[in-house]
């Protein structure tokens, strides 16, 4: 499955591709929102994920809150920094157990790939925080550095890794067929929320074009 990530929208534009989309990331630190307007971008018969990340502008208990209104809207999955504190984690994690929400814990690297051990120790504090599933994205420049993030489906766990950049662009079409539950792209390629996605037209394309094969 590919989650079509919606950010640099106005809402009535995000909904439109919401409902047009199997499932898709609302992007909302890049989606300007307001009284009224989280109901409606999470009350759909399509699934969503509820993202959040830190922005200055914006504290962290405003956007747990935030979150939080989003999961008692009908989100599906919900967004969680894995380097957040206890507490607002496990607010997020309690409130989308009431709405049976799944939580994806989430650690982002926009510099390097860790080595394999860190890795690992990430992937166990992404599942220690009692989330359904990890998500690992870090900037790759070398074929390295994707196998160590590919490495990590051979463990079973339920995990998106996602290598950032265009020597990262093998792991978005890979991500599914070893196992994560979805993959990122973007709606075009002038609405990219991470560096190196595929439009998801042309990313279904390639994946359908593997499968088929």
């Amino acid at each position: 499955m590919i989650c079509v990530s919606i950010a640099d929208l106005p809402v009535s534009e995000a909904i439109k591709i919401i409902e047009s989309n199997e499932l898709s990331e609302v992007r909302l630190d890049r989606i300007k929102f307001g009284a009224g307007d989280i109901e409606k971008l999470f009350l759909t018969k399509n699934k969503t994920i509820a993202t959040y990340r830190p922005v200055e502008s914006v504290s962290d208990s405003e956007r747990k809150k935030i979150l939080i209104e989003a999961v008692n809207a009908g989100a599906s999955y919900v967004d969680i920094e894995v380097e957040n504190d206890d507490d607002f984690k496990n607010e997020i994690i309690e409130a989308a157990k009431l709405k049976n929400c799944k939580t994806i814990v989430s650690y982002h690297n926009y510099t390097k790939t860790p080595v394999i051990r860190e890795l690992e120790q990430i992937m166990r504090w992404c599942f220690e925080s009692r989330c359904d599933i990890a998500k690992i994205a870090c900037h790759v420049d070398s074929n390295e550095g994707c196998s160590r993030l590919l490495s990590l489906y051979s463990y079973g766990n339920p995990i998106i890794a996602i290598g950032m950049g265009d020597d990262g662009k093998i792991t978005r079409i890979a991500a599914t067929l070893l196992g994560a539950p979805f993959t990122y792209a973007s709606i075009d390629d002038s609405k990219q929320t991470a560096p190196g996605q595929f439009d998801s037209v042309k990313l279904k394309t390639i994946i359908d074009m593997i499968r088929n094969s």
